[in-house]
C-alpha cells in the first residue's frame, strides 16, 4: 500500500489514526516539516498543526489536496519504474538500477521471488507501487499479462541457459 493510500484508509479508521499517520508520512516517508509539506499543498501552515493536533477535522477539499500532494511528492521522487520480478541470485547480477532508455530515465526496482506465488503477489505489489512495466520468468508472466494493467515482458535467457546446460554436463562427470 502506497502513502497516499495509507493516509486515505486512516482517515475511515479514527481522528487519532489519521492524525498519526498523516504525521508520521509527513516526517518519515516525505521527510518534510509540518510547514513544508503546507507550503507544497498549499494549506495554510496553521490549519495543517490544526489537524495534526486533533484540533481541527479536515474538510473533503482539504483532505484532498492533502493526498495529492502525498502523491505528487512520491511519483517525484519514483519516477518512472520497470519491476522485475526474479531470484535473488539472478537480482544480484543486476549492476544499473536507472538507464536511460529512449531518452528517457528509468529506474529498474528489483522484487525478489522464489516461488509462484510470490511472483504473482510481486507483481501485483509492483503495480501497486506504480511500475509502469513489468520483467518476468516465462513460467509466471501468462498468468501476471491476465491480471495487471501494465505491460508485461518476459524474461528469455539464451546464454545463461547454455551456461546451466554445460555446468549440468561437468557435474555429471
Amino acid at each position: 500500500m502506497n502513502v497516499a493510500d495509507k493516509v486515505i484508509k486512516s482517515a475511515f479508521e479514527s481522528d487519532e489514526v489519521f492524525q498519526k499517520t498523516l504525521s508520521t508520512v509527513i516526517k518519515e516517508d516525505l521527510n518534510l516539516t509540518a510547514v513544508d509539506f503546507a507550503k507544497k499543498a498549499n494549506i495554510p501552515p496553521s490549519t495543517l498543526y490544526k489537524i495534526l493536533s486533533g484540533n481541527r477535522d479536515p474538510n473533503i477539499k482539504t483532505l484532498r489536496q492533502i493526498v495529492k500532494t502525498i502523491r505528487d511528492i512520491k511519483e517525484t521522487d519514483s519516477g518512472d519504474f520497470i519491476a522485475v520480478i526474479a531470484a535473488r541470485s539472478v537480482l544480484d547480477n543486476i549492476v544499473e538500477t536507472k538507464k536511460k532508455i529512449a531518452g528517457r530515465l528509468v529506474t529498474i526496482r528489483e522484487y525478489s521471488a522464489t516461488s509462484m506465488e510470490e511472483a504473482i503477489i510481486a507483481a501485483v505489489n509492483a503495480e501497486r507501487d506504480g511500475a509502469k512495466a513489468l520483467v518476468c520468468a516465462p513460467i509466471v508472466s501468462p498468468t501476471v499479462e491476465k491480471i495487471l494493467n501494465i505491460p508485461v515482458t518476459t524474461i528469455i535467457p539464451k546464454n545463461s541457459l547454455i551456461d546451466a546446460i554445460e555446468l549440468a554436463l561437468k557435474k555429471m562427470e
